[in-house]
C-alpha cells in the first residue's frame, strides 16, 4: 500500500491567476481545493483525510459509521492502549489500536480504500506534528483527554468531531468554543440523536405550541454506578501494551489498576463526569433546543451523596431557568441511576417508559420521547389525535458524520457544531458541579461563576498535570 504524503502547502492565488485558471476548461473544469480555499477546505471531489484519536470502545463505532461513506480515508489513529478486552460491555470484542487497524485493513481490502496506509502512534501529538495530510481529526478518548486533543487539533486548523460530552469542566467547554470559533472549521459533537428525525419534530410541535406553555422537564437515563467504592489499594503491573502514563494525559498522576480503564474510568472524578456527562447530552438535548435554554439561575444536586473521588451511584439534578426570549421561566430536572421521574398517569398501564428519555410538561399536555432524541408522543391521546403535523422549520439531516463531512467541504454548518455543543456542554457539566457541592449554587453564566459557594468554583476550572495545558 503507499504510504500517506503531505498535500503540501496551500499556495496563494491572486486574481489574474484565478481568472487564467477558470478560462482553461470551461464549466467541466475541476477546480483546486486551495483556489477554493478556506482554512482546512476539502475540496468537494476530495476525500477527507481523518485521525482518530482513541481506538476504545466508542473509537471502533465511529470508524464503522465513517466507513459507511464513500468520501472518507482515515490515515492515521493514536491510543495508548494496544489492545483490551471488551467483551463484559456492551461493545463486545477487543478494542484498541490493533482492532482498530484490521478494521481499516477490512475496510479496504474490501475494495473501499485508496491504497493508502494507516499510520498507527501511541501518542496523539506525535501523530498531529508528524501527519501534514490530515483533513479532520475524530476523538473519542476518555472525557479528561477531550479538550487537550480538540484544542490541539483545532489549533492545527483541523475539522474535529469529538464525542460527547465535549469536555470534562465548563471551563474546557468554554476553551472549545473559543478555539473553533478562531479556527472556522468544521466541527460536530457525537451526541448522534440531535441529527435524527425525533428531535426535529419534538422541537416543531413544541413550537407550535401543541401543548402549551412548558414549565416543567423531566429527563432520564438507567445508566450510573460504575465506581462502586474507593480507590483501590493494590497496584498491579501495566500491562505491556499499555501506556498508562499517557492515558492519565492531563489527570493527577495515580498507580495503575484495572478498575480505572479501559472502561469503568467514567465513575472517577479525574477522568469522567458521571451519568449525567455520559447521557444527558443525548436526553436533555431535546429541551436544550426546544426551549432554548441558556445559562441557568440555579442548580441544586438533591439527596446525592458527595464523595471526593468517585461519581455518585445514582442523582437528582434539579435546574431552573429564568425567561428567555418569550418563554416562561422553566425548571428541568434529571434523574440517573435507579431513580425515575413520577410516570405521566396518561401513558395507561401497558405502555413502557424506557431507560432513558425526556418529558415536557405543559399547560395543555405533555410531550414524552425515549432517549437520544427519540419520536415524540403527544399525551393524552385525545390531544394527539386532534394536533396537527407541524410545519418542517428545521432542515433534516442526512447522518450525523455525514453532515460533518459535508461541512468539512464546504457544506452547511452541522446542527450539533461546537457552537451549539459547547453551550449544551455547558448546561449539562453544572449538573457535576451541583453533585460534587453541598446545597443549591448560584449560577452566574457570562462570567462564568458560582457566586454563593467559591469552594464550588474548583469544579469549574480544572488544574492539569505538569506537561499538559490548553
Amino acid at each position: 500500500m503507499k504510504q500517506s504524503r503531505s498535500k503540501g502547502p496551500k499556495k496563494t492565488i491572486n486574481r489574474r491567476t484565478f481568472l487564467g485558471y477558470s478560462t482553461m476548461a470551461g464549466a467541466a473544469m475541476l477546480i483546486p481545493r486551495h483556489v477554493l480555499g478556506g482554512r482546512g477546505f476539502v475540496a468537494p471531489s476530495d476525500k477527507v483525510s481523518i485521525a482518530v484519536i482513541g481506538t476504545g470502545g466508542q473509537g471502533l463505532v465511529n470508524l464503522r459509521e465513517l466507513f459507511k461513506e464513500d468520501d472518507v480515508e482515515v490515515i492515521a489513529i493514536a491510543d495508548p492502549n494496544e489492545e483490551s478486552d471488551y467483551s463484559q460491555w456492551y461493545y463486545g470484542g477487543t478494542a484498541g489500536r490493533k482492532p482498530a487497524l484490521d478494521l481499516i485493513k477490512r475496510h479496504q481490502s474490501n475494495g473501499k480504500g485508496d491504497g493508502v496506509q494507516c499510520a498507527d502512534y501511541i501518542d496523539y501529538r506525535r501523530m498531529l506534528e508528524r501527519e501534514k495530510s490530515i483533513d479532520a481529526v475524530l476523538v473519542a478518548t476518555p472525557d479528561h483527554v477531550h479538550a487537550v486533543a480538540t484544542i490541539a487539533a483545532l489549533k492545527l486548523g483541523k475539522h474535529v468531531y469529538c464525542e460527547k460530552p465535549l469536555t470534562r469542566t465548563i471551563y474546557e467547554a468554554r476553551q472549545i468554543a473559543a478555539a473553533a470559533k478562531a479556527a472556522d472549521v468544521a466541527t460536530q459533537m457525537g451526541n448522534q440523536g440531535h441529527s435524527g428525525e425525533g428531535i426535529r419534530k419534538t422541537c416543531e410541535y413544541i413550537w407550535a405550541g401543541a401543548i402549551g406553555e412548558i414549565r416543567e422537564v423531566q429527563a432520564w437515563t438507567g445508566a450510573g454506578g460504575w465506581a462502586m467504592d474507593g480507590r483501590p489499594k493494590e497496584t498491579p503491573p501495566v500491562p505491556r501494551t499499555f501506556n498508562w502514563d499517557l492515558w492519565l494525559g492531563p489527570a493527577p498522576y495515580r498507580p495503575y489498576h484495572p478498575t480505572y480503564a479501559p472502561f469503568n474510568w467514567r465513575g472517577w472524578w479525574d477522568f469522567g463526569t458521571a451519568a449525567i456527562g455520559d447521557m444527558a447530552c443525548h436526553n436533555m438535548d431535546p429541551a436544550f433546543w426546544a426551549l432554548k435554554l441558556g445559562h441557568p439561575t440555579s442548580v441544586e444536586a438533591i439527596d446525592t451523596p458527595i464523595h471526593p473521588e468517585i461519581t455518585p451511584e445514582s442523582s437528582t439534578v434539579r435546574y431552573e431557568f429564568p425567561e428567555r426570549e418569550g418563554l416562561p421561566a422553566v425548571t428541568v430536572t434529571w434523574f440517573d441511576g435507579d431513580r425515575r421521574p413520577p410516570r405521566p398517569e396518561e401513558l395507561g398501564r401497558s405502555a413502557r417508559m424506557d431507560g432513558n428519555g425526556v418529558i415536557f410538561i405543559g399547560s395543555k399536555g405533555k410531550i414524552i420521547c425515549p432517549g437520544w432524541g427519540g419520536a415524540p408522543t403527544i399525551l393524552p391521546e385525545a390531544l394527539a389525535e386532534s394536533t396537527p403535523e407541524p410545519a418542517q422549520t428545521i432542515p433534516r439531516s442526512k447522518g450525523h458524520h455525514r453532515d460533518w463531512l459535508d461541512a468539512c467541504k464546504g457544506g452547511p454548518r452541522s446542527s450539533a457544531d461546537f457552537e451549539y455543543s459547547t453551550r449544551l456542554t455547558e448546561f449539562v457539566l453544572l449538573g457535576n458541579v451541583a453533585q460534587r457541592t453541598e446545597g443549591k449554587i448560584l449560577w452566574d453564566g457570562e462570567a462564568m461563576k458560582v457566586t454563593n459557594n467559591e469552594s464550588a468554583n474548583q469544579w469549574v476550572t480544572p488544574k492539569y498535570r505538569e506537561g499538559w495545558s490548553l
